[in-house]
């Protein structure tokens, strides 16, 4: 996108007597802007072609709150890639709201139920939703300061699902932007230590029919419609224009209350589906020019899994996506977006992956997004869809091997822990190339689509029957593990074994080098009773459950404490790759540790045997500066197991300032260097060292040691 299309005209625009709309459709030969009131009646007004194929009309007398639609003509030629039917009134792709949604009984196909490739001629008017005219209003007020990813915590979170439930938001608001924006809901997420919401689909979207045939809708929202627009439903005030109010309402109160917000957006696909599929917008237009087509043209070629995958190959759809960017940033106040099946955009004409990708470019180097958070899922199910570690500096990646390698260590079923300490530095062998941090790697364990951490741990199968698809539907590489005993249980020890679980993969996540990104409800053991693909369940089962038991608020305090420790120690969370490198002082004296090693657990740092002992389950990581150290210790084995501390250059003391294990299981008084204590089994240890911070005070501590030093550098940097 060098040359960027001029797009500035699309989309409907309130002028001082009217409204000015634009519809890029190259190959009509005539298009209608239909006006719509609220009655029904249309009234359809020819527009004029001007340059590059964007058609334009300004119609005196509109106001905000003007329902609209698009009629295309053109040639009905499916083995062209045209399927031009004016009987279907279309929503613009630039429309700031949405009005109304979709009878799934009416004539929303454009074609005859069965017959594929024969028009359908039935007008769709009152089956579809409609384009509302929007009043410019101001943007949301402003964060005060956008946080590098060194210093973000992620919450995954839905916005009607988060506070569905909650009995401090009253009924009216629950479920809805205003309900996210309650005082007590922020107040909760300040509490917690999150830093950034990431929403899941806000962007308008519409149910599939198949999942309507079966009386349910979509509740991710992973089925876009309108790329500009918020979704509707989640408005209290109406859907005519007040829905774009309500989100910049919600977005002013997280900003003041400092909390950035990132939105999960879907450009890769839309809700059209297939070409069988209902026509409400893109495909209608021009089907040939926003979607990829098979080389006969005749069907869409799919490597989204969702029917259609939007061609950013062409310049004006990857205009689209980009006017739809920048609007939410500078109109929407975001400050982030997290990318489903990014692969997908990064497609050239002959569907192959390029990394050079004219709107990849254009995000990379546009201005405005430059303090923006930009996170890639980085892969889809085309030709070498998988991509994680390639996106590049400015990016930012679902680490899907860090979620896999840790639940697998803490179920216990892989060797050694070698890959460990390789996924808690931050996985260096995916990301760390020219340019890029730590923070590239989103670590998490758990995400809205799978098991949540609860579930995780309690079950060993995946249970969507609910889904009315046998159970056929879901991941069946889930990595869990039930503790003895599958689903809900009133056994204690099984429940205090599984929270203390809950607690060690939070752990892991939050303290490995990298974003952590928790996932709604998890810190308290939000259960969805083992769905783990709950994207029709709108219902009690999704919607996070604020009933807690006085075990999984424990929980909650302590991730709370644990977001609080990494908040205040910036060795927690590094900006940069740590190599075993010398730590010295301002003066330049060596005080003989390292910024990043590990502990075998017998008073010094993990030999070769030690990484290559496939039984070890335990770890002990260490990280230090010139005035501060921590020593981390992971431990997965069933059985309890002695350690002994390592002594100087290390640490002169160490206190216990969090631990997954229960209350009384470990020392609450200073250890000593060289000292033995015993980590329960399953259990994770985080140790506050206190350091010698002169060349001086560490060779006094030396020469009073009475006990053996361990100061040769391990050659090992990580797993």
């Amino acid at each position: 996108m060098t040359s960027e299309p001029e797009t500035s005209t699309l989309g409907a625009r309130l002028t001082g007597d009217g409204a000015l709309f634009g519809l890029w459709a190259p190959r009509a030969t005539q298009v209608e802007l239909s006006l719509i009131s609220d009655d029904m009646q249309q009234r359809n007004v020819k527009m004029a072609l001007g340059e590059r194929g964007i058609w334009s009309i300004e119609v005196p007398g509109i106001e905000a709150g003007q329902l609209y639609g698009y009629r295309v003509h053109g040639p009905w030629a499916p083995s062209e890639g045209s399927r031009f039917n004016p009987a279907r009134l279309l929503v613009d792709p630039y429309a700031r709201a949405i009005s109304g949604g979709v009878d799934f009984r009416g004539p929303i196909l454009d074609h005859i139920p069965g017959h594929d490739y024969t028009i359908d001629e039935t007008d769709s008017i009152g089956a579809v939703p409609l384009s509302v005219v929007v009043a410019d209003t101001p943007a949301p007020t402003p964060i005060a300061r956008r946080r590098p990813m060194a210093e973000t915590v992620i919450h995954e979170l839905h916005v009607r699902g988060f506070t569905k439930s909650h009995p401090l938001v009253p009924e009216h608001l629950r479920g809805s932007y205003a309900g996210l924006a309650y005082p007590e809901v922020i107040a909760y997420l300040k509490d917690l230590g999150i830093s950034a919401v990431e929403l899941l689909p806000v962007h308008h979207f519409v149910s599939e029919p198949f999942i309507v045939a079966k009386g349910m809708r979509n509740y991710w929202g992973y089925n876009t419609l309108g790329f500009f627009a918020p979704h509707s439903f989640y408005a209290t005030r109406g859907n005519r224009g007040s829905q774009v109010a309500e989100f910049k309402e919600m977005v002013s109160a997280l900003h003041e209350a400092d909390i950035e917000v990132i939105l999960d957006v879907v450009y890769n696909h839309t809700a059209e589906g297939g070409h069988a599929g209902p026509t409400l917008s893109m495909r209608g237009i021009d089907h040939h020019a926003y979607y990829r087509l098979t080389n006969d043209k005749r069907n869409d070629y799919d490597v989204t899994g969702c029917g259609n995958s939007v061609d950013t190959s062409e310049p004006m759809a990857a205009a689209l996506v980009m006017d739809s960017l920048k609007y939410w940033v500078q109109e929407m106040g975001v400050d982030g977006f997290r990318f489903d099946l990014a692969t997908t955009l990064l497609r050239d004409r002959n569907h192959h992956l390029v990394h050079d990708h004219p709107l990849k470019v254009a995000i990379d180097t546009d201005p405005v997004f430059s303090d923006i958070k930009l996170i890639a899922e980085p892969w889809d199910v085309g030709p070498y869809g998988y991509q994680v570690g390639s996106y590049g500096p400015r990016w930012s990646e679902w680490n899907d091997r860090f979620r896999d390698h840790v639940r697998d260590y803490w179920r216990g079923a892989v060797p050694g822990v070698q890959e460990l300490a390789t996924r808690l530095s931050g996985s260096p062998d995916i990301f760390d190339t020219e340019g890029r941090r730590p923070q590239a790697s989103i670590n998490f364990v758990t995400a809205h689509d799978g098991f949540t951490m609860h579930d995780l741990v309690s079950y060993d199968v995946k249970k969507n029957l609910a889904n009315g698809e046998s159970n056929r539907d879901g991941t069946d590489n889930n990595r869990s593990w039930n503790h003895g005993w599958e689903g809900i249980s009133d056994d204690d020890d099984i429940n205090d074994l599984r929270s203390r679980q809950v607690l060690n993969f939070m752990a892991t996540q939050i303290l490995a080098q990298g974003t952590p990104m928790l996932v709604a409800g998890d810190e308290f053991g939000r259960s969805q009773l083992g769905n783990n693909n709950a994207y029709c369940q709108d219902n009690p089962l999704s919607w996070v459950n604020w009933d807690t038991s006085p075990r999984w608020e424990d929980v909650r305090e302590r991730v709370t404490g644990l977001l609080s420790l990494r908040a205040a120690h910036p060795l927690l969370r590094s900006d940069r790759y740590l190599y075993h490198s010398e730590v010295t002082t301002a003066d330049g004296a060596n005080l003989r540790r390292v910024d990043l090693t590990w502990m075998n657990g017998e008073q010094g740092q993990m030999s070769e045997d030690d990484w290559h002992d496939r039984s070890r389950r335990l770890l002990g990581m260490y990280s230090s500066n010139e005035n501060d150290a921590f020593l981390t210790w992971f431990h997965s084995g069933a059985d309890p197991i002695e350690i002994t501390l390592p002594g100087v250059p290390w640490a002169k003391e160490y206190t216990i300032y969090w631990h997954s294990a229960a209350l009384g299981e470990l020392p609450t008084t200073p250890l000593e260097p060289g000292s033995s204590f015993t980590v329960p089994g399953r259990s994770t240890i985080v140790m506050r060292a206190e350091v010698p911070t002169t060349a001086a005070e560490l060779a006094e501590l030396e020469a009073e040691a009475e006990y053996s030093i361990d100061v040769e550098p391990s050659t090992k940097i990580f797993g």
